[in-house]
């Protein structure tokens, strides 16, 4: 039976409950699960190990890779610097970044990156890791880069890309890098535990992630066996030249150790922050009104940021799909608490979002990696707050 830490304000218990649960049914290892309501925390929990080889214990300080959560850190820092008119997310990404003009993307609007629609999910030469964590060959590469697709007329996830292409577009106009702005402008005011590019200082914090092979291969299935509902998706994964394929395939190797200490050191602004859950809704709290004295985004620009500007098929998930400017937003599959919701996930089961309608930010963060249809831990907690609000 594994010890929940914590506290867990009157009415949240169902919370608690599921974050239990999860230890016993659900295979978290070691995790932590926080929620705000207008601007207070009434959950705050955590349990397991940080350290699976060493036993080392999770803790109230422990801090966790949250992959693509990461998105809705940089998002934030976009808008941000467009509320400061500084930005404006209609005008063309060249205008503040003149080389990505090249191959016909003169007219392609800062919107489109970060709404997932500029067709720049993959490199026609994949960029050398080292080089690629050092960011500016990175950002040359895709400068240079032909759209995959007619810009506008489809979207289709930038599970890695998005981080360089909005991510050197707050460089160009703030003059900082996407991870010194987040640091300096969002995480300093609120004392985030929240890093896009960790500090040596802070490495011994760091949980490390155990990876979860699926039960069964669908790829290594024959083809008539694959249910099918998911034969399209299956037939991509089978094809290295598949956009579901390439859009992770953008570095050389295209696998990415995130466990390493220089890619924890280096920003990647799509999906290599590194937070507390704690951290996670303490951000979106400061999105949808004010955390001790702090707000982050004015509710006239959270609406705009948050308004759908793609829906539909995903050109590279392959399922329905919806992005505002940088957040994900309700779906079918991720509902979160409602349909003015807006967040994102990460890889293997992290969550961060809020909920403007029901004052209420959350933010999960494990390193147990599954995801998947089959992974019920965010999904089970996000029910328990659901619950507790009724």
């Amino acid at each position: 039976m594994t010890t929940i830490h914590g506290e867990t304000a009157a009415g949240f218990e169902p919370v608690r409950e599921a974050f239990a649960a999860n230890f016993s049914q659900h295979g978290d290892i070691g995790a932590a699960v926080c929620v705000y309501q207008y601007g207070r925390p009434v959950v705050d929990l955590w349990g397991g190990v940080a350290g699976p080889e060493t036993g080392r214990p999770w803790t109230r300080d422990t801090l966790q890779l949250v992959y693509s959560a990461t998105k809705g850190a940089t998002a934030t820092a976009a808008h941000m610097l467009a509320e400061r008119g500084a930005l404006d997310l209609d005008a063309p990404v060249a205008k503040y970044w003149p080389e990505f003009a090249a191959n016909g993307k003169t007219d392609i609007p800062v919107r489109w990156l970060l709404s997932h629609q500029a067709g720049l999910i993959a490199l026609d030469q994949p960029v050398p890791l080292n080089d690629a964590l050092a960011w500016h060959p990175m950002a040359a590469a895709l400068a240079a880069q032909r759209p995959l697709w007619t810009p506008g007329t489809a979207h289709g996830y930038h599970g890695r890309t998005w981080g360089w292409l909005v991510g050197e577009v707050i460089r160009r106009v703030s003059g900082q890098t996407p991870g010194r702005f987040f640091a300096d402008e969002i995480a300093a005011p609120l004392g985030l535990d929240f890093f896009i590019g960790l500090p040596a200082r802070e490495r011994d914090r760091v949980s490390r992630m155990v990876y979860q092979r699926p039960a069964v291969d669908l790829t290594t299935v024959p083809a008539e066996s694959v249910p099918e509902e998911l034969r399209g998706q299956v037939a991509a994964w089978r094809d290295p030249e598949s956009f579901s394929n390439r859009a992770y395939a953008v570095t050389d190797p295209a696998e990415i150790d995130f466990d390493s200490p220089k890619v924890q050191a280096a920003e990647l602004p799509a999906s290599n922050g590194i937070s507390t859950a704690h951290g996670l809704a303490r951000m979106y709290a400061a999105l949808i009104g004010e955390v001790d004295g702090v707000r982050l985004l004015t509710s006239e620009t959270l609406a705009s940021a948050t308004k759908e500007q793609a829906g539909g098929k995903d050109q590279v998930m392959l399922v329905p799909s919806r992005f505002s400017s940088g957040y994900m937003l309700p779906t079918e599959t991720n509902p979160m608490i409602g349909p003015n919701s807006f967040g994102h996930t990460g890889r293997g089961g992290s969550l961060g979002f809020a909920d403007p309608e029901h004052g209420i930010a959350f933010g999960y963060a494990m390193n147990n990696i599954i995801g998947g249809p089959n992974d019920l831990r965010a999904t089970s907690l996000v029910d328990a707050v659901r619950k507790s609000l009724a």
